[in-house]
């Protein structure tokens, strides 16, 4: 099935089927296994702490990491090419976050590998697939955006150098790359909150503060590069949606309650009618073709990943909500059908009372 197709299948309301098994949750990478050593001088690329601050495993199941993922199944397999000013030779190497551990899988030809690391990032869809059914081609899209945002904060950080992420959507496979330059910067952010970016169990209550709002929907309209709107639906004494206006104020988007409908889209979660606010991110319009649907999925995992570490630095309660079905926001907002699906969000918690947002 075409991702177009699968994508219009994915946003109806047929339940997927009983449960398969996920599979192996490491691909099975040839050769021995290596350490990843440490970072010798400044401005070397310590590729294992900035492995272990994004994708490594912090359990033997796997499922606890520094970035989210649907039902904890992590889809996402990670291939580095890496060049001079780093801690690994140069080389090609496939990446085991359960052992924090990597493989050679091979030569690069010298005079075309640049100094520092690209990590290429591709799926195996079998293991969202194993839960998800037919649901699992937008999520698997997603969670490569979480893992693309959660290298780019790792490199960050660290005070590597320049760090890019391309997600242009027009290739399967890799789906996505980072590349990140060696440098030596002072460390840009408290490395604890890398780590405490876990998705916390409902419920969130406590609808987050304005400043909180602006800086979430600042954060993903920033990392968003503009291919999907973003707005936040808001409880509390005046239920409504609220956008970012142009001068960064918060301005109402559409009064009234929406957060029962969203647990209703949302898969049917109900604990959603309950969160203090949800930061959505909408647009990819039916009919899209398969590089803007990989684009745009892309870069709204990409977004929430980044929103989700604001939201740990502002002291909020947050979990990523990436099934959508039905979710018509365009049509819902008085738009013509079908042109402005939800295609993530974000739901928060203060862990405050109830508050205004004005």
């Amino acid at each position: 099935m075409d991702l177009v197709t699968a994508l219009d299948r994915a946003r109806g309301t047929e339940p997927p089927g009983p449960d398969t098994p996920a599979g192996p949750a490491v691909p099975d990478w040839p050769g021995p296994a290596r350490e990843l050593p440490r970072a010798r001088r400044p401005g070397q690329l310590d590729l294992g702490r900035l492995l272990r601050l994004s994708l490594a495993a912090a359990d033997p199941t796997g499922r606890l990491r520094p970035t989210p993922s649907a039902g904890a199944l992590h889809p996402v397999d990670a291939r580095l090419t890496v060049g001079a000013d780093c801690t690994l030779p140069s080389g090609r190497y496939g990446y085991d976050p359960l052992r924090h551990r990597v493989h050679h899988l091979g030569p690069v030809p010298p005079d075309d590998t640049p100094p520092g690391a690209t990590v290429e990032l591709s799926v195996t869809a079998r293991r969202t697939e194993s839960h998800y059914g037919h649901r699992a081609g937008p999520l698997l899209l997603l969670d490569t955006g979480h893992a693309a945002a959660a290298l780019w904060l790792a490199a960050r950080a660290l005070g590597t150098g320049p760090v890019t992420a391309h997600l242009d959507g027009a290739r399967e496979h890799p789906l996505a790359t980072v590349r990140v330059l060696p440098g030596h910067r002072p460390e840009q952010a408290p490395l604890c909150a890398l780590l405490a970016r876990r998705s916390a169990r409902p419920p969130l209550p406590g609808t987050p503060a304005p400043g909180d709002l602006r800086a979430l929907l600042t954060t993903a309209e920033t990392a968003g590069a503009g291919h999907l709107r973003w707005c936040v639906a808001v409880g509390g004494p005046r239920p409504e949606l609220l956008e970012r206006a142009p001068d960064g104020t918060l301005r109402r988007l559409a009064a009234g309650e929406a957060r029962p409908t969203l647990a209703a889209w949302a898969a049917g979660q109900r604990w959603i009618a309950d969160a203090g606010a949800v930061l959505l991110g909408y647009g990819c319009p039916t009919g899209a073709d398969a590089t803007r649907v990989r684009r745009d999925h892309l870069h709204a995992g990409y977004a929430v990943g980044r929103a989700q570490l604001t939201a740990v630095r502002r002291a909020l309660a947050s979990r990523p909500v990436g099934s959508w079905q039905g979710a018509d926001l365009g049509a819902a907002l008085g738009g013509a059908p079908r042109q402005n699906w939800i295609v993530h969000g974000l739901a928060l918690g203060s862990g405050r009372p109830e508050e205004g947002t004005k």
